[in-house]
């Protein structure tokens, strides 16, 4: 039977998890004639190992100082009691070896392979899929190339990273993206439908747009920030575009089971084919993610400690970005130099989590409540007497004290076998994508537009919030670009977007070199706690200092072996 017929949930052993197919030879074998290449199935086997190569849990919140590089350990929003990220801090130096650039050209050179086979297949309409997926991938990995290194050097045959045909200079960071691009767009109409897809976890055709909009948006933000105006607002135009095309669709929606209220977004992060919620629900009832990492309890578990390093305090969350939720009444806790008079303040320790965004006390751990974890889980999941008893009461006596609870199983598993998806990409960064792309656009933005696309994620969870709008900005003299950022970084917290969104923005020399503060620790409850900081000139704690950020940083420096293999690569500035 053809896997593709296979109407499974799980394709776990090709989709994911990097097993190899019959075609995942040694590469010079790969470049001989072979025997394969014949059937739309050989076509199939290759392209699934295309799906190994995608970012999961370990490659999106790991905090070891060398990777992973998109991880928000690398931003300024959280560190870690174990390790300082080298790359957070702005210690890192040029590595002798970087997988990060060699495994990108290996994809790149696998995807050139199952193209060039493709060129002399006698029924195109056959494998058309495949040769989709391949142009999305190369994509993809062109992308993080360009994230990372910038410049990069394009490549449209099967080479190897030591084939001499690559000695060549990098190609500018634009060819570049307009090398993405092309083939995404080309992508698009090989790509079956999400509605038509027969094995979940396959890439669309919408998802292929969705992440055109993020790449679009990307390059055209970083160059708009750099003063390239003109060339930033076409591509813009390309991310406000592709993401229309994917609401217009009217394929996905927020997930918003009225069953959990204002918790829905929480337990969509661990959702489970296993009771892992009050409600019940299983996968199938996320409409959100477009594009995700499949896991399973059973037959493909994330196997990595993902609830016991996200809960608690395993994450040091940082002030700043506690203090980014907005209050109930869709206002900063300071706006035009005053407080919001809905906030509470800091006196006691749970005062700043009062008529805050809902999304706060769901991602972060409220103090004095109660929270469940894969070793203590939930029994009868409805809050009594039964349910309470394997609970624990979080006390925030640690850290920054600032606990998180997101990614952070309720449910009895065994450590690692956790089996929630990881998404790549989901409906609310589509609708956060176009409300930036079109406001960079334009420079303004219409109510209708903020009313389909970021409204709806500011509301999911926070019902009598008031929207974001033209008038409701003017109003409060709310800056409306430092709003739609906001936005963004609350939502996508710890899935790997804000160092990328900082580059590109600019603002990270700004951001990053920022000392990682905790709570406010003098005059509040929390001088009960003999705190081993020390406290900065408003009385919080520094948990750490002196963190810096060169112009260098934006970039990564090549690794050295590559320099000395490709003497016409150029080091980017400011590395030696």
């Amino acid at each position: 039977m053809r896997l593709n017929k296979i109407k499974n949930l799980f394709v776990v052993l090709t989709l994911g998890l990097s097993t190899h197919s019959c075609l995942d030879l040694e590469p010079q074998e790969q470049l001989a004639e072979t025997n394969y290449w014949n059937t739309p199935d050989d076509y199939l086997l290759f392209a699934n190992q295309f799906y190994g190569w995608t970012r999961h849990f370990s490659g999106a919140m790991e905090y070891k100082s060398t990777k992973p590089v998109h991880s928000d350990y690398t931003s300024d929003l959280f560190t870690n009691k174990d390790e300082r990220n080298l790359f957070s801090n702005g210690s890192n130096a040029v590595q002798p070896a970087d997988a990060n650039y060699t495994s990108n050209y290996s994809h790149i050179r696998r995807t050139n392979l199952l193209l060039k086979n493709a060129e002399s297949y006698a029924t195109p309409s056959d494998i058309a899929q495949y040769v989709g997926e391949a142009k999305f991938f190369r994509a993809y990995s062109y992308f993080d190339l360009l994230q990372l290194y910038g410049n990069a050097i394009l490549v449209k045959e099967p080479m190897e990273v030591t084939d001499a045909r690559m000695y060549v200079k990098q190609n500018d960071r634009s060819e570049v993206a307009d090398f993405i691009i092309k083939d995404l767009k080309e992508a698009v109409p090989l790509l079956p439908k999400f509605s038509e897809i027969q094995e979940y976890g396959r890439i669309s055709r919408e998802g292929c747009q969705a992440f055109l909009s993020r790449v679009a948006l990307y390059e055209g933000t970083w160059q708009k920030s750099r003063g390239n105006v003109e060339r930033g607002k076409e591509l813009l135009d390309i991310a406000a575009k592709a993401a229309k095309d994917v609401i217009d669709s009217k394929t996905f929606s927020l997930f918003k089971p009225e069953a959990l209220g204002d918790s829905a977004q929480k337990y969509m992060f661990i959702l489970e084919d296993a009771k892992s919620n009050p409600a019940g629900l299983q996968k199938s009832a996320n409409k959100e993610y477009i594009f995700a990492r499949r896991f399973d309890e059973i037959l493909a578990p994330i196997n990595w400690n993902i609830t016991q390093s996200s809960l608690y305090n395993a994450i040091w969350i940082s002030r700043k970005f506690a203090n980014m939720y907005l209050c109930q009444n869709g206002l900063p806790i300071t706006y035009g130099g005053k407080t919001n008079p809905q906030f509470k303040g800091y006196m006691k320790i749970d005062d700043e989590f009062q008529d805050r965004d809902n999304r706060m006390r769901y991602t972060l751990l409220k103090p004095g409540t109660r929270y469940w974890g894969n070793k203590f889980g939930r029994t009868s999941w409805q809050w009594d007497e039964v349910d309470l008893k394997t609970s624990k009461l979080y006390d925030p006596a640690s850290g920054t004290c600032y606990g998180n609870q997101k990614w952070s199983a309720e449910r009895v598993v065994p450590d690692t076998q956790e089996g929630y998806d990881f998404p790549l990409i989901r409906y609310a960064e589509v609708l956060l994508n176009y409300a930036e792309a079109v406001y960079e656009r334009d420079d303004k933005i219409e109510n209708e537009d903020l009313n389909i696309s970021l409204n709806q994620v500011r509301q999911r969870v926070n019902g009598s919030m008031p929207a974001l709008t033209k008038e409701f900005a003017q109003t409060h003299g709310l800056d409306m670009r430092t709003e739609i950022r906001r936005e963004r970084t609350v939502e996508l917290f710890n899935e790997g977007f804000r160092i990328d969104d900082l580059k590109r923005w600019k603002t990270a020399e700004n951001e990053m070199p920022q000392a990682m503060l905790g709570i406010k620790w003098k005059g509040t409850q929390y001088e009960s706690w003999n705190t081993p900081f020390s406290l900065n000139d408003d009385g919080c704690i520094v948990v750490e200092t002196g963190r810096q950020w060169a112009d260098k940083n934006y970039l990564y420096p090549l690794p050295s072996d590559q320099l000395q293999l490709n003497p016409n690569l150029g080091q980017n500035p400011g590395w030696k």
